[in-house]
Parts: structure tokens; C-alpha cells; sequence
């Protein structure tokens, strides 16, 4: 593995529309934007429209030190947008602008070269809503190395998945992460039958051949599987403001720590301070304190 570890995102990219503003957003980008800011070579795959909104795309990642270089135009369609709502606890829901830049995300020569040469990659289920985007993505998947991490973030949206999306991409991949709410219906659709989430997650495990797995519970934290080795580990207390890129913030900071060989006790220490951080602030990729970027000591 390189010194600083090429970490990719891949699939959609949008802005998050709240009623006061608009935040840069997507779950990949997110996850490139946090895994830069502790310290990995990070790249976006994705495609934006020729519009403002991509423009500024461009500038906010590479503000976050992102390359931008397999960012594609699409002068046909837009730059994808969500319009998000916040409950009384700070938690979001989504409504997704329908055919937009990103659905339109096609192979190329470019992004094999990149697929090629990177540590990681992070999909989820939503950048495969289309045939065309979808298709992109298993190819990327397909073009890594066979040690590279294939990290499968599910982040159910919406009507925007099914069994055949959530069990081809668990073919694919190396690492899962889902949250609590997630993994009783991902279990339901991929014929999984324990009763218990550590025994859904394990099934899952074992079906898939998968080397680490990530369970996160919110204000109560997150259990992490890898292997014989298990953690458990505890959301520190934070005022929260914004749940949303939370999850995204733990996903990096649980691939950049794997991918260094760290203890799951010191990754899941360090994963759930950062991810805590990120829901007290608003936006999905506030700047990270110094002292977050940096792993916790062993």
C-alpha cells in the first residue's frame, strides 16, 4: 500500500438543499472529502452537469483537497440535487432530483487507469439507479486489485433499491457498512434469517467472504466484525445539529485506519469521534479539528 493510500469515491454527487441553503453533498463525495482530510490521496469518480452547481461541485472539492480530474460534464443533464428536511433530533430524509449528471456516469480509459492503481473504493445502492451508472460502477469494482478494499456503504434512499442491486453489490465487495435501520430490511432482501443484528451482520460475513464489516447504531456506536475479531464501541456525547455526512465521515475514517493495519478498538474509537463531530456541525463535510485527523493512540 501506498504512504498515503488512494482512496476513491464513486457514484453520485448533488447538492443537499435545505430550506436556508444549499451544502455540497452525495454520499462518495463525502466520503472523499473526510478521507482527504485525514490524510489519503483522495479521488471522485462522477459526473456533474454543465452548470453552476458543478462548477461549484469542482471548487468545494478540491477545497477539501479532492481530485477532481474523473469529475465528467455532462452538458445534457444537471448537476444532482436533494432536497433534505431535518426532524426535531436533527435527523434527515431525502427527496432526489430524478435523471440527473450523475446516472450518466460512462467507462472510459481514465477511469480504468484509476481503478487500477487505488487502495479503496466506496459505492452504495443509490449511484446504481441507472443502467448506465450502474454498469460503470461494477466495472470500476471490477478494475481494482484484488487487495484492494471494496467497501460497499449501502445508504438506502428511497425506492432507489432492490435484491438484485443489494445482492450483486455484496458479490462485489470486500467491506460492508450499514447502519441499524438498514440491516434488518438489507437481511430480509438478501434472504439473511437470523434474529439478532450481530447474527445477521456474521451471516452476511460469512455468505460474502467479507474481510471487515461496520455496524453503526447512532448515539449508541457501532460494532465492527473483521475476521475472528470483534469491537463494540460507544458514540461519544454531542449536541447534534445535523446527522447528515456522518456516516460518510465514519466510513472514511474506518477504511483510512483498516487500510494502516490499526486495531478495530483504536478505529472504532477514532471512527465514532469523528463521526459524532460531523453531527454536531452543519453540512456534511465541516473541517476536521487537528486533533481528528490524526488516529487515536493505540
Amino acid at each position: 500500500m501506498n504512504a498515503r493510500p488512494v482512496l476513491v469515491g464513486l457514484g453520485e454527487l448533488l447538492w443537499d438543499v435545505y430550506p436556508e441553503a444549499a451544502h455540497f453533498g452525495g454520499a462518495p463525495a463525502n466520503f472523499a472529502s473526510h478521507a482527504a482530510s485525514l490524510g489519503a490521496d483522495a479521488w471522485m469518480v462522477s459526473a456533474t452537469g454543465a452548470d453552476d452547481l458543478g462548477d461549484r461541485a469542482r471548487d468545494a472539492l478540491r477545497g477539501r483537497g479532492v481530485h477532481c480530474v474523473h469529475l465528467v460534464p455532462d452538458s445534457h443533464h444537471a448537476t444532482g440535487q436533494v432536497l433534505v428536511t431535518l426532524d426535531a433530533a436533527g435527523v434527515a430524509s431525502y427527496k432526489f432530483a430524478a435523471d440527473t449528471a450523475w446516472d450518466h456516469l460512462a467507462w472510459s480509459d481514465d477511469i480504468a487507469a484509476l481503478a487500477a492503481r487505488c487502495d479503496a473504493v466506496c459505492f452504495g445502492t443509490l449511484g446504481q439507479r441507472s443502467p448506465v451508472s450502474r454498469e460503470t460502477i461494477h466495472r470500476f469494482i471490477e478494475a481494482t486489485p484484488r487487495t484492494a478494499l471494496r467497501v460497499f456503504d449501502v445508504n438506502l434512499r428511497q425506492r432507489f433499491y432492490d435484491a438484485q442491486t443489494l445482492q450483486s453489490s455484496l458479490r462485489l465487495a470486500s467491506v460492508l457498512k450499514l447502519n441499524d435501520e438498514e440491516l434488518p430490511i438489507v437481511a430480509e432482501l438478501c434472504g439473511i434469517h437470523a434474529t439478532t443484528p450481530r447474527e445477521m451482520l456474521e451471516e452476511l460475513m460469512s455468505r460474502h467472504d467479507l474481510r471487515l464489516a461496520a455496524l453503526t447504531r447512532g448515539p449508541c456506536g457501532s460494532l465492527l466484525l473483521a475476521g475472528s475479531e470483534e469491537n463494540e464501541c460507544p458514540a461519544p456525547p454531542t449536541t447534534v445539529v445535523d446527522t447528515v455526512g456522518a456516516g460518510d465521515a465514519f466510513t472514511a475514517t474506518l477504511v483510512t485506519g483498516f487500510l494502516r493495519g490499526l486495531s478495530l478498538a483504536t478505529i472504532n474509537r477514532h471512527a465514532n469521534a469523528v463521526a459524532s463531530f460531523v453531527c454536531s456541525q452543519k453540512g456534511a463535510t465541516p473541517p476536521l479539528p487537528e486533533a481528528l485527523r490524526h488516529s487515536p493512540p493505540e
